[in-house]
Order: structure tokens, then sequence, then C-alpha cells
């Protein structure tokens, strides 16, 4: 479980669009280094970040209109990946045919999604999408997760509702109950009877994120699904959260997790402007990014010290308990099984 490699036949978030600006901008999706950049449209664009000339990186390089150029000696490679133009070919001499491997990728709600498997498959597998996030009815917050362990490690503790211990008085629910688990080759879902500290119904409510005397448990529905490869949460009517995926390698792994606050029970917000609506939202975006933060540093201390314990003693396996943990591992095992040995 702990060495699996991914199914590549997926599409994974591997920037935010506001991360690809006017440079390449280099990353990292299960051992396969990539350059990201736009064209003269803005249109992403992703090839391997490696000149086929001297096998440096792409990504050092600069973008020339719709091309990018190797910072080594200005050759220039074209969207699709074809050796587009050599500063110093001589008239006799023809482009080279070196071709670089070019990745399905779209910008679609914030973020940059590649999908890394067999192109002829992209068009079959949609992006998980998070609508929320250009919803004017949603306030967004937003951290990175970057932890030296293996993703299922990863998944695992966002499906597991048992370790509210680890975070104190920055959890968000208590005494969640397992009540109900579906789970097939694409997904798993676990219902949680739960509660929640938080009530977003007063224009004052978002105070309750600092002053905890304000808080009043009262019961919630809490979801969990892991839609391969990616999780998403939602807690009664108020909150949506979403951890969106890019596994580097075996012992790395990468992670964007949004956290979106619901104003659906606001109801006279829709009879307010659009200009002061947008203005809410970015006056407010990020504003629980401090809580997150502090999760994730939790988080990622325990899912180390589970990576190094693994490493020490590789054929331990610990009781568990939970029975979505157990679902979860079978989805990750089936996914890498069905990928072909893709991504392993």
């Amino acid at each position: 479980m702990r060495q699996l490699g991914i199914n590549l036949n997926h599409w994974y978030v591997v920037a935010q669009s506001k991360e690809l600006g006017t440079q390449p901008l280099a990353v990292n999706l299960w051992h396969q280094p990539i350059v990201l950049y736009r064209d003269r449209t803005g249109t992403p664009i992703a090839v391997e970040d490696r000149c086929p000339h001297r096998q440096v990186k792409l990504s050092e390089g600069t973008v020339e209109g719709n091309n990018i150029a190797c910072a080594y000696h200005g050759w220039q490679f074209a969207p699709d990946g074809s050796c587009a133009h050599v500063p110093y070919l001589e008239p006799q001499q023809k482009l080279p045919t070196c071709q670089l491997r070019q990745y399905p990728v779209q910008e679609r709600d914030g973020f940059i999604w590649l999908f890394s498997g067999e192109a002829a498959l992209a068009d079959q597998v949609d992006p998980m999408g998070v609508p929320e996030w250009e919803h004017l009815n949603f306030i967004g917050s937003l951290t990175t997760i970057d932890v030296q362990a293996h993703y299922s490690f990863l998944i695992e503790n966002l499906m597991d509702m048992y370790h509210g211990h680890l975070h104190g008085g920055a959890q968000v629910w208590a005494n969640p109950v397992l009540v109900e688990l579906a789970a097939d080759e694409t997904h798993v879902h676990a219902h949680y009877d739960a509660e929640s500290y938080y009530r977003i119904d007063k224009i004052w409510s978002a105070s309750q994120l600092v002053i905890p005397a304000l808080r009043q448990l009262h019961p919630e529905p809490l979801d969990v699904y892991y839609y391969y490869p990616h999780w998403r949460s939602t807690l009664g009517d108020d909150f949506v959260i979403y951890c969106l995926f890019c596994p580097v390698s075996e012992t790395h792994t990468r992670a964007y997790l949004l956290h979106f606050t619901s104003l659906e029970r606001f109801p006279k917000l829709h009879k307010t402007p659009l200009a002061m609506r947008r203005f809410v939202k970015r006056a407010f975006t990020n504003s629980a990014s401090f809580v997150l933060r502090r999760l994730v540093r939790e988080d990622v201390l325990m899912l180390e010290q589970e990576q190094q314990a693994f490493e020490q003693h590789p054929t331990y396996r610990g009781p568990e308990l939970n029975r979505a943990l157990t679902a979860v591992q079978q989805l990750i095992g089936q996914q890498a099984e069905g990928s072909g040995g893709v991504g392993e």
C-alpha cells in the first residue's frame, strides 16, 4: 500500500492559476518533471521539463510568443512539443525532429488541471471541479500541503474523522459516529452523525473563529468522499472542504486544501448588488487560512512520523478499526491495479 503508484489516467491539480504567470513554472507529478507556461492568449501549455538538446530543464528558460525557449542555447519548442527554432541553424540544416511529450491541461475553478496518463483517454474523464471557487455565496480559504509521505497516508488522514483529539480547539466538528459507508471502484463515501461547533446564520458568525466562547455544539451531518484521486467533505449546509492531490513520489505528496463557508443562510444577500457581493467575497477570502495552516502543521507532523515508521518497519501492519480507511485502502489498490501498471 505505501509503495503503490497512482493511476495517471485522472486529472490532477499541479498549480493554482495565479501561480502560472508570464514565466515557465516547474511542477512534478509522480516522477514526471513537467513545465507549464502560457501562450500568447494566456492558455496554459504543459510539456516535459527537458530540453532534448542537452537535457537541461526548460523551466529555467523563457516564454517566446507561443513557444518555450531553453536557457542554455535558446532552442524553442512549440506547444505541441516539436522543435520550432534554433537560433544558429545554418541554411543547409533542418530543424531537429526531437519531440517533447505534451500533456493535456486545462484551467478550471482557479487551478491548473493536468492529465498525465494516456492522452487519448483525457476526454473520457472529467476533472473533479470546484464550483464554489467562483460562486458568490461561498467564501473560500486555501493552503497548501507539502508532506514527506506517501499519498495514502494523507487520504487516510482526511477520511479519518476520529483524530480530532489532535487538533484541540481548531477542530470544526465533534463526536462523529460512522453510520453509513458506500464504496465502488471510483469512490468511497462515509456518512457520520456529528456535531458542529459553528453555525453560520448571523452577520457576526465569523467571530466564532477567534472567540471560542461563541461556539455552541449542535447536530450536523458530516459526509466525506474520496473521489479518486481527490477528496471532498461537507459539514451540514455551512462548510465544504476539498483536498486536491498532486502526488510527487512514493515519499512526497503535495496537495491544495480548500475550505468554503456557505452564505446560503442569508436570504437577503441575494438582493444585494453584485458589486457588493463580489467585494464581500474578496474581502473575506482566506479569512480561515490561519486555522487551515494550523491543522496542516499538526497533520503533517503525524503523517511524516507514519512514513518514517513504515520505512523502519515496512512489514508491520497495525490494527485498523475504522471501516472507512479499509475501504480507502481497497480503492487505492484497485486504481493502481486498474491503471495497467501506469504510475507504478
